[in-house]
Order: structure tokens, then C-alpha cells, then sequence
């Protein structure tokens, strides 16, 4: 069993990956926000671990030994999406209290996860110092970008992941991925950011975090096409949305998904005649966008708009239904929303850890053989 200490943890993207992935076990977890720490603790048993509310306080000697520490770490100070202040930014600095932990605990392994700005800001000197001060602990570390869309879930969503082991075996085994989802955004409608139309059979954007109301920067689909009830109850829109990776929208109760046949993903459901920098709607096999803090993504059912419901946003992240349901029974939707959009999408998370393990093993299987 490969023990784990989830560093940074939201709502538990990185855990819910790797417990799906098998044989691995959590010690404990971090998280300073209390709201997300709940839709943690409803979600996983908890009992018995160690928890941390504040990442700079953690005294390392009182974490039970583990053999990776994930996280992923605040990258609000490097997005394009904020002011990009860097180390200037306190949330910027908190990578160093990961070299802290890692430090003192000297771990087999870590995974971490940011967004792909981290790789040019400051021109590439503040990913230099991150490798720099990883790399001094006598760590490898191999990074890719990867897209959330390559692992079946109907988002397109790109972040920088990084993996460091101590053993140099492992080099190249866990990293890189070379499979790619052909699809692409394809724009209908032109606009300002967070008013683009686009065609349902291309990608979704990346979804955002913040709460931002219902103008918010999100998906805009267009469902003109499809039967549907003409005044679905809540719990009705709920179980009939359902995200096919490949398929797109299906209005079957059984399947879940976060996407529904003939319906588009669109974004800021009340600025649709608004012009933007991109596509607005998406078509009906493609992916939903990007969710992020800030933005807010919608659906438009017989030339109706209306806004992805929370649940959509967690199956959009690789979130199971019943992880979904437990932690929008905790929290309010505005909470759940921006969880949403800072987690770490949960499939590509499974996939690592999936290569990790076989890695793990193959060591363990050769340190036995030179017993």
C-alpha cells in the first residue's frame, strides 16, 4: 500500500485519483478553507488522520511516515487569470513549504499540479527556483502539461503536472503521456472573453473558481434540438444531465455524465448577444470549458440559457455522482462552484497514479529479487 499526505487538498481531486487508482492509502490531509475541508471530510473517512489547517504550520515529525505528497499547490499567483505577482504574492511562496514537508520527511515520491503559466513567469525564473529548490533534496522531476479532455472527462482543461521520485529508475516511467483527444474548441459566436458561443462538437472551455454570478465567464450551449420537458423539477434536470466523454449529451437518467444530447455548453448565460474574444457555444459531442474560480458556465435548452448546476461542474472534474451529491449536500452553490474550479481533475490524477503504482512495484519486485 502506497501512503500519501494530500498537501493543499480542496475537495480531494488528488485523493479521490488516487484511491480510484487502487492501493494507495491517505495519512492525512491540509487545507486551509473551511469550506472546502468540509466538502472533504463528507466526501472521505477521515477518521484517524492527521489534518492541518494552515500549511505553515505544519511540524513535519507529526506526520505519520508516507511515501508521497501531492498537492497542488495555490496558482493563483501565476494564472493568467490573476496578476501574475509571483513570490510576490504570500500564495506564491507556499511552494516552499511543500520543499519544507519534503525535506523533512524525504518521501519516495511527490506529485504536484499548477497551472501552465507557472512554466513562463518571471521569463522561466520562478519555475528555475522551484526546480532548483526541488531538485537540492535530491529529487528527479519530470513535468507535463496535460489536458484534462485526454482523460475522459467532457472538459478542456491544461495544467502543469510535476513528478519527483528519489529512485533514478523511475525516470521516464511515469511521465510523459503521448495519447491526445482530437477534438478542438470550435467558435460560433465571437465576443469579449466570457460571452463566446461555441459549437457543441468541439471542446468545452476550462471551467473557473470564483463565484461571479450568473454573468460569470462560462459555457454557452445550445439545446435547441432536443425534446425535453418543458418544466423540468430540479431533481429532474439533475439526473437526466449526464457528460459522455465521447458522446457528448445524453438525456438518460441511467449515465453519468455531465453533458446532455443536443445540448450546448455556453458561457455567461445573461451577455449572450455581447461580443468576446473566443466561441461562446459548444456542440453536442464536444466538451464542456475549463472550470475555473471565476467563471460560470451554462447550458441553453430550446434557446434557453441556464447555468451548469454544481453537480454538472464536479462530473465535469471526474467527481463520481454520489462524491458530487455529498459535497453539494454540505455546502451552498457558490461554494461549490469555485471548489469546483480549484480542484484537480480527478481522472488525470487516476492515470498517474496508475503509472506510479506499476512503477512502485516493479522497484519493489527488483529490491526483492537482490535479497
Amino acid at each position: 500500500m502506497i501512503r500519501f499526505f494530500d498537501m493543499f487538498s480542496g475537495i480531494g481531486g488528488f485523493r479521490a485519483g488516487l484511491e480510484r487508482a487502487g492501493g494507495y492509502k491517505c495519512v492525512g490531509h491540509c487545507e486551509i478553507d473551511a469550506f472546502a475541508n468540509r466538502s472533504y471530510n463528507a466526501v472521505f473517512d477521515t477518521e484517524n488522520e492527521v489534518f492541518f489547517d494552515d500549511a505553515t504550520k505544519i511540524n513535519p515529525k507529526d506526520i505519520p511516515d508516507f511515501d508521497i505528497l501531492c498537492a497542488g499547490f495555490p496558482c493563483q499567483a501565476f494564472s493568467v487569470a490573476g496578476k501574475r505577482r509571483g513570490f510576490e504574492d504570500a500564495r506564491g511562496t507556499l511552494i516552499f513549504e511543500i520543499v519544507r514537508v519534503l525535506g523533512e520527511k524525504r518521501p519516495k515520491y511527490f506529485l504536484l499540479e499548477n497551472v501552465p503559466g507557472l512554466l513562463n513567469h518571471d521569463e522561466g525564473r520562478t519555475f528555475t527556483q522551484i526546480l532548483i529548490a526541488l531538485s537540492d533534496l535530491g529529487y528527479g522531476i519530470e513535468w507535463q502539461v496535460l489536458n484534462s479532455a485526454d482523460f475522459g472527462v467532457p472538459q478542456t482543461r491544461k495544467r502543469v503536472y510535476l513528478v519527483g521520485y528519489l529512485d533514478e529508475r523511475c525516470a521516464g516511467k511515469i511521465l510523459p503521456f503521448t495519447e491526445c483527444n482530437p477534438q478542438t474548441v470550435k467558435q460560433i459566436l465571437g465576443g469579449n472573453q466570457g460571452q463566446r458561443v461555441y459549437n457543441p462538437e468541439g471542446l468545452g472551455i476550462t471551467l473557473a473558481a470564483n463565484a461571479g454570478g450568473q454573468g460569470g465567464k462560462t459555457g454557452l450551449y445550445d439545446v435547441s434540438c432536443i425534446d425535453m420537458n418543458e418544466e423540468p423539477t430540479l431533481t429532474q434536470l439533475i439526473r437526466c444531465i449526464t457528460g459522455r466523454y465521447n458522446h457528448g449529451i445524453a438525456k438518460r437518467k441511467g449515465e453519468s455524465s455531465a453533458i446532455i444530447e443536443g445540448i450546448m455548453p455556453c458561457l455567461t448565460p445573461d451577455k449572450l448577444y455581447k461580443r468576446q474574444n473566443g466561441p461562446r457555444f459548444r456542440g453536442e459531442d464536444g466538451l464542456m470549458f475549463t472550470i475555473t474560480a471565476t467563471d460560470r458556465h451554462g447550458i441553453l435548452e430550446k434557446l434557453r440559457i441556464r447555468r451548469l448546476m454544481p453537480c454538472e461542474c464536479l462530473r465535469a472534474q471526474g467527481f463520481s455522482e454520489e462524491q458530487a451529491q455529498k459535497i453539494c449536500s454540505v455546502n451552498s452553490d457558490n461554494q461549490v462552484y469555485k471548489q469546483a474550479g480549484n480542484a484537480v481533475t480527478v481522472n488525470v490524477v487516476q492515470a498517474i497514479g496508475e503509472r506510479l503504482k506499476e512503477v512502485d512495484d516493479e522497484l519493489y519486485k527488483r529490491r526483492r529479487r537482490n535479497l
